[in-house]
């Protein structure tokens, strides 16, 4: 595990990047990860896609299932992958401050 600095907090992240410390995500936080995604900037579109992701993971205590995010959002998985080209797991999920997901997202 490495600590670095996104959002100006130091942060724990394991060796895929994904933060060990979910109270520390916030929006600095996010847009510093989005670009170790080669996402530069966050568009109304990718804050939509994260803070679905945040929700729903907030509530059920883990990230929804890819069809999910998709109907949820009204985004074809087609456009989860323009928004985040490394896709809704690896991308999307580790922008929204999630945990590194285990199986389908």
């Amino acid at each position: 595990m490495a600590t670095v600095e996104l959002g100006g907090s130091s942060v724990d992240i394991d060796e895929d990047g994904f933060i060990q410390q979910p109270d520390k995500w916030n929006e600095g936080v996010a847009t510093d990860l989005a670009k170790t995604e080669g996402v530069d900037d966050l568009t109304e579109a990718h804050w939509k896609v994260v803070n679905y992701l945040r929700e729903y993971y907030i509530e059920f205590g883990v990230a929804p299932m890819i069809r999910k995010l998709c109907k949820s959002t009204g985004f074809k998985l087609n456009k989860i992958y323009e928004l985040f080209p490394s896709g809704p797991a690896k991308g999307a999920c580790k922008v929204a401050g999630l945990p590194k997901p285990t199986g389908c997202v």
